[in-house]
């Protein structure tokens, strides 16, 4: 408890930093993350220049809690819902429809990746910043993924505004990334979560909920 609290002053300023437009990076569940106010499009285009990304891949939004999705998603799909019950927290990033006004560089096809990320100190980032946060990993392009505040500065340097530096992240596997469009599932990365164990709910979800041929 005490070492949680002891974070308390850096989550208040990375969200401090968040709401002023600035960029941040994180620890997340799997490596250090880079993070912006997904609704702030000035913010979102420096996290693509940190990172020398192209721009014709969407970043990913992280949110708080399964009930936020609807902050990204206008009319969730049922079985992303699903999935995401089963999940979340976790290694699941799931590609849905929206028609939410979002910057363009976090959709592609209409669809934007969001999950819950299994990470205390990140949730509490975002619960106190109040809204989703990008959540790309916090490195340049093509370059190993940082799993600690240092690697961060070194690889970036002063263009990120502020580093929560919560010791080593927790290097699990990537998130699984699945598109979840009507009937159509598709597994666009394999991670966490397997293909097989997706598709076998999927199946069932089809067979309860009677969408089964």
């Amino acid at each position: 408890m005490l070492a949680a609290n002891s974070y308390d002053r850096q989550i208040g300023e990375a969200a401090r930093v968040l709401a002023e437009g600035g960029v941040v990076a994180f620890p997340t569940d799997t490596v250090y993350g880079l993070g912006a106010d997904i609704h702030n499009a000035s913010a979102v285009d420096r996290v693509y220049e940190i990172k020398g990304r192209p721009r014709g891949t969407p970043l990913p939004v992280l949110i708080s809690d399964i009930s936020r999705i609807t902050d990204v998603v206008s009319e969730p799909e049922p079985f992303a819902l699903h999935l995401a019950s089963l999940c979340w927290p976790g290694g699941l990033t799931l590609v849905v429809p929206t028609t939410m006004p979002l910057p363009d560089s976090l959709l592609q096809d209409g669809c934007v990746g969001v999950r819950v990320p299994d990470d205390p100190i990140c949730i509490r980032l975002i619960e106190r910043f109040g809204g989703p946060i990008t959540g790309t990993s916090a490195n340049r392009t093509g370059s190993p993924p940082a799993i600690t505040a240092k690697q961060v500065r070194e690889q970036l340097g002063a263009s990120v505004d502020y580093i929560l530096d919560a010791g080593q992240a927790q290097q699990a596997k990537p998130s699984t990334v699945v598109r979840v469009a009507g009937d159509v599932v598709t597994v666009l990365r394999e991670g966490v979560v397997s293909t097989d164990a997706i598709m076998k709910t999927w199946d069932e979800f089809k067979v309860a909920s009677g969408r089964s041929s």
